[in-house]
């Protein structure tokens, strides 16, 4: 009994120190960027939405109207972002989780007819909708 109860608390602190290492890695870096004049494209993980043209079903969300792209930055640091990026064409900002610090790239692309969009993690698999979560909240916040 007390060798399983070695085995579980071992598994546990591995688990735990996993992901503090997980949320240290996520830290570096910054967003992406335009990539041949749009937004990177989504990688397979569930764990990125974007707006731009040829995004798979599963990580497609609208664009913003071009009427939200001078509130973006106010906006972002409103709900906690912090830009970190800004031209006359591109706005990347960072969010991180509140517990652990994961840290999350969102950035938009000012086009003739919209504003495109990308909201992704920058480690793990999955973000049990965080990034869609958060494109809706501030798609929300735009038409207040």
């Amino acid at each position: 009994m007390k060798l399983i109860a070695i085995i579980a608390a071992i598994v546990i602190v591995a688990g735990v120190l996993g992901f503090i290492l997980l949320a240290q890695k996520s830290k570096s870096g910054a967003p992406p960027g335009l990539v041949d004049g749009a937004l990177a494209p989504c990688p397979s993980s569930p764990n990125c939405v974007s707006s731009e043209p040829e995004t798979p079903e599963s990580h497609a969300v609208a664009p913003l109207p071009l009427s939200a792209w001078d509130r973006l930055p106010r906006l972002i640091e409103e709900k906690g972002g912090r830009v970190v990026a800004l031209r006359n064409d591109y706005l990347g900002a960072v969010f991180s989780t509140p517990l652990m610090g994961f840290v999350d790239d969102v950035e938009f692309r000012l086009a003739e007819d919209a504003v495109h969009l990308r909201s992704a993690s920058r480690v793990g698999y999955s973000d049990m909708g965080a990034n869609r979560k958060r494109v809706e909240d501030l798609r929300a916040a735009l038409a207040e």
